[in-house]
């Protein structure tokens, strides 16, 4: 495997922005697999700090599937909104400049984020398209556009009562009240939305399920293929929710809510098959 950090200068980055790619040895002449996927992660944190339980806990899932990982640490506050937005785009624009010696299937690069993570990963979702966005980093829209999202108790909605206002405050500090119902992302989908996976608990006393809720209802009116699902129990920032995600405390393990890795990767299974036909 092949680990490389790569650091991020986007207009407005931090000077601690940057991306870990793990790429696993795919050697053509011994393997049936010539090319392999590539998941973006983007930890959370409330755009104050990209949590380090969402990120190489989750990597090692989706590398022991045989998927290529990256790992965003994109710049939080007090960077503004689109720093974070543009090391994502950043990061899609050097997978595909080194897909060929990566062996990354370019078709299937898709991008998960958590909390306010899932905000950002959601955010390229819906403004993929934007011109601001390929002209800043000098790339062609199309590259931009992930195979799909998983969006895991995702920061979606700026709503009184439902909205992580801290997140908000954090992305884009003095401007929030002016500029935070224009990334209230369930507001901003359209039919060009890639594929949605979302999860959350009922009990998310954080980032409140409404969130995942509105915006699956506004991926449904769209027509945008989706899946959802609302576990019962846990905590906000559960990550993968496994021993690998417990915090020093003991707390961040909750075995009902495990399953949602092994639901996502049969998800992007079937968003790959559906690509091949």
């Amino acid at each position: 495997m092949i680990l490389e950090t790569v650091k991020l200068k986007e207009e407005g980055s931090l000077p601690d922005a940057h991306v870990v790619f793990y790429i696993l040895d795919t050697p053509g002449e011994k393997l049936f697999i010539q090319k392999r996927p590539l998941v973006i992660l983007c930890p959370g944190g409330g755009y104050e700090r990209t949590s380090f339980r969402e990120g190489e806990p989750i990597a090692m899932y989706f590398l022991g599937k045989g998927y290529h990982v990256a790992i965003l640490r994109y710049s939080t506050a007090p960077a503004v909104f689109p720093a974070a937005l543009l090391e994502l785009g950043r990061t899609m624009s050097l997978i595909h400049e080194n897909a060929e010696n990566w062996k990354v299937d370019e078709k299937q690069i898709f991008v998960q984020g958590c909390s306010a993570g899932g905000h950002l990963a959601g955010c390229l979702g819906v403004m993929w398209q934007e011109p601001f966005l390929a002209e800043q980093l000098h790339v062609k829209a199309e590259l931009l556009r992930p195979a799909g999202l998983l969006l895991c108790y995702p920061v979606i909605s700026s709503k009184e009562g439902v909205a992580h206002q801290g997140s908000f405050r954090a992305l884009l500090g003095e401007a929030c009240e002016e500029k935070k119902d224009s990334l209230s992302l369930e507001e901003r989908v359209t039919e060009h939305m890639p594929p949605c996976f979302l999860w959350h608990t009922f009990a998310d006393a954080t980032v409140p399920v409404e969130n995942s809720l509105l915006m699956a209802g506004a991926l449904h009116r769209f027509g945008v293929r989706t899946e959802l699902h609302i576990f019962q129990e846990g905590i906000h920032g559960l990550g993968a929710a496994d021993e690998l995600s417990r915090r020093p405390d003991g707390s961040g393990v909750q075995e009902e809510c495990q399953c949602w890795t092994e639901l996502a990767y049969r998800w992007m299974e079937g968003i790959r098959r559906q690509d091949q036909k």
